[in-house]
Formats: C-alpha cells, sequence, structure tokens
C-alpha cells in the first residue's frame, strides 16, 4: 500500500514538474532570441549612427540617436530581468521537488529496509515449503506460490523505484546547479548593462541640458521638417487618388477610392497580402530609427510628430529595393526635397523617400529586392536614411505588420 502511494506521487511529481520545466524551457527560448535580436539592433545602432566619424553630429541629432539606444538597452535590460525572474522560479521550484524527493526517498528506503528485513526472517527454505504444505487445498497452495512470486516482483520494483528517484534527485541537483551559474552570469550582465544605460542618460541629459536655451528654435525647426513631410505626403495621396481615379476610368467606373484592378492585378494584390509579416526589408541592413504613427519628440518632447511609416537608418551608399514584385507608379521630385519612389502592387503602394539616385521609371516592372535608388547621405550628419511607408489605396499601414522582423 505504501509503494503504491509513493509511486503515484513519484508520476505526478514527474508530469508537473515536467509541464512546468517544459513550459519555463519555451519562456527562456523566447527571452533568449529577444535578447539576442535587441543585443544585435545595439550593435546596428554603434554601427550606423556612432562609429560614423566623417561628419560632426549636430547636438539635437547626439540627442536624438541616443534615445534610440537608450530605449533599445532599456528593453535589453527588462529581457535580462525576465530572464532572471524565470531561472528563480525554476530554481524555486526545483528545490521544492530536490526537498519532497529526498523526503519520499528516505521513506521509500525505510519501508524497502523493512521489507528486506521481515524477508530475511522467513526466507529459508522450510518457512517456505511450511508456508506451502500448510495449505488447506491445491487451489490456496496455488495461490500461495502467486503470493510469493509477487512479493518477489513487488521487492525488485521497489528497488527500482528507489534508483529512479536517485537518479531524477541528481538530475534535478545538476539541473539546480546549472540554473544557479546561468542564473549569476545574467545578474552580471545585467549591472554592466545598467551600468552603460545609467551613463548613457547622464551623457544624454548634459546634452539636452545644452539645448535648453535653444527650445523654441529647436520647436520651430522640428515643426519646418514636420510640415515639409506633411507636404510630401499629401502630394503621395493626390497621386494616388489620380491613379485611383484613371484605373476607374480605364474600367468605366467611377470609385473615388478604390483601385479598379485587372485580373492580374487582383492576383498580384492577393500574393502581397499573403507576403504580410514576410515581406524583405527595403534595405539589406538597417535599424529602425522613427516608428509609425504620431508620437513626441524624442528631445522637445512637448512636439509631436506624424510619420506614415518608418524611418529606417542604413550605411553609406546603401541602397533601396523593391519589397515586392510591382510597378513603378511615379517618381516624385518634391522642391527642397530628395526623389520618393512609388511601386503598386495591385491595390497596395510601398514609397521610397530620400534617394539620392533614381535607377527606375514611372512604368517599369521591378522585382521583390530590386535595387531602384541610392540612398542619400546627408552631409551634415553623415546619417544615410530611408524614409518607407506601405498604403492600401489611401490608408497608411504600419510597415512593421508587414516586413519581416521589423
Amino acid at each position: 500500500m505504501y509503494s503504491n502511494k509513493w509511486f503515484w506521487t513519484f508520476c505526478c511529481l514527474l508530469m508537473i514538474s515536467g509541464g512546468t520545466a517544459q513550459f519555463n524551457s519555451s519562456r527562456q527560448k523566447v527571452l533568449e532570441a529577444q535578447k539576442k535580436r535587441l543585443q544585435q539592433e545595439i550593435k546596428q545602432i554603434n554601427t550606423l549612427l556612432f562609429n560614423n566619424n566623417r561628419k560632426e553630429k549636430t547636438v539635437l541629432s547626439q540627442v536624438e540617436d541616443l534615445d534610440l539606444k537608450i530605449s533599445v538597452r532599456s528593453q535589453l535590460v527588462k529581457v535580462n530581468n525576465q530572464q532572471a525572474n524565470l531561472l528563480t522560479r525554476q530554481i524555486n521550484v526545483n528545490q521544492r521537488d530536490i526537498t519532497e524527493l529526498r523526503v519520499e526517498l528516505e521513506a521509500l528506503k525505510k519501508d524497502y529496509a523493512d521489507m528486506i528485513i521481515k524477508s530475511y526472517k522467513s526466507k529459508s527454505s522450510l518457512n517456505r515449503l511450511m508456508f506451502l504444505f500448510s495449505s488447506t487445498d491445491f487451489l490456496q497452495a496455488y495461490k500461495r506460490i502467486q503470493y510469493i512470486k509477487q512479493y518477489a516482483n513487488f521487492r525488485k520494483k521497489q528497488g527500482e523505484l528507489i534508483a529512479e528517484k536517485t537518479q531524477t534527485l541528481q538530475i534535478l541537483n545538476n539541473a539546480l546547479l546549472e540554473q544557479k551559474t546561468k542564473k549569476q552570469g545574467l545578474v552580471e550582465e545585467n549591472k554592466k548593462a545598467q551600468h552603460i544605460l545609467m551613463d548613457e542618460r547622464k551623457y544624454q541629459q548634459r546634452l539636452i541640458r545644452s539645448l535648453k536655451f535653444k527650445s523654441r528654435s529647436l520647436s520651430a525647426n522640428i515643426k519646418e521638417k514636420q510640415r515639409k513631410a506633411v507636404a510630401i505626403d499629401r502630394e503621395i495621396e493626390r497621386l494616388i487618388r489620380e491613379a485611383i481615379a484613371a484605373s476607374n476610368k480605364a474600367a468605366g467606373k467611377k470609385s473615388k477610392n478604390v483601385f479598379a484592378l485587372t485580373p492580374e492585378a487582383k492576383l498580384l494584390a492577393q500574393n502581397f497580402i499573403a507576403n504580410k509579416g514576410k515581406l524583405p526589408w527595403p534595405v539589406e541592413k538597417g535599424i529602425v530609427i522613427q516608428r509609425f504613427g504620431t508620437q513626441p519628440h524624442p528631445v522637445v518632447k512637448t512636439t509631436m510628430i506624424k510619420s506614415n511609416g518608418v524611418t529606417i537608418a542604413t550605411s553609406f551608399n546603401s541602397l533601396a529595393r523593391s519589397v515586392f514584385d510591382g510597378e513603378v507608379m511615379t517618381v516624385l521630385s518634391f522642391k527642397g526635397n530628395n526623389p520618393t519612389v512609388l511601386i503598386k502592387h495591385g491595390n497596395f503602394i510601398t514609397t521610397y523617400k530620400n534617394i539620392s539616385k533614381v535607377y527606375v521609371k514611372k512604368g517599369d516592372k521591378v522585382k521583390a529586392k530590386q535595387p531602384i535608388g541610392e540612398i542619400f547621405t546627408n552631409p551634415q550628419t553623415g546619417k544615410t536614411t530611408l524614409q518607407f511607408s506601405v498604403f492600401n489605396e489611401l490608408k497608411a499601414q504600419n510597415p512593421k505588420n508587414w516586413i519581416y522582423k521589423m
């Protein structure tokens, strides 16, 4: 009876521990992948934004770049903390399981020892024969033989169960030591990351203080840039409306906001949608330095900026490339700004702003990853940036939902 109780307790413990361990292992893998991505992003930020010694950055540009790096490093510290907390929970679970297993193992060994002593006292052949010959009939004798066999098998299983528990205890002990070592490494790593983060924040605050007396002019400068960006966005919207009108006119329809698609264009749009979240980046290598949507400026927090797409920093002489098969709808040249290429994919349009040398023209058919132009590098800051957007008809989409791992 005791052995059955211990056996089922042991099985339940293994199932619960196994399920918890599997969940924790899966969660650790997710966090480790996030950590590697963030570390790679910091490396790219340093390469693309901080290792450029060709030009002297403005203080504003330095603050903006630091803001991005601080944001990513803060996420890295957070992920490290999550990993450490998860390891702490795993360690606590293992310590609990080890304690329970030790108690059960001691009880099982005691039970087994008592059984061996009783067995030893009655193990002589004479005792077994007396046990059999004292049977009242043949059936009882047969049952007593079966009992002796079952008792022997039971002793064997008890011994095997003790061996299994001992092995499980050793595995848990080894895992516990490994987890404690890993946690200690994470704690040390996070201390270094937090120290670097603190230094970066202090440096950024010093730079911001130096800009304090220029806040009005900075705000005006940011608003002027925003005004130009809005003007380009309006021009893009006008061009999309014209393209929609032209498609409807050719099809003999009157819709104002929806493309009239040919069967080929419909298939292209369906393929574009089917690849949502899997489209290649519009640059071979880069990082997002401005997100989609309305957000406060990283320096002048009272000034809001709106973006219909994302801004990607890349390396000098990088090429912009089409994210999908399509047709060049137009090449927009706006006064005071570098050209913008619009590519139509059925009823979707992708736009590529800040091109210095354009390789395509209106009506050209392009393939996914095909270079469409060289990205402009700001001679004052040395930054090479591409503004990339995705539109469904006239509605701006968040590029991170379309581009792979953006």
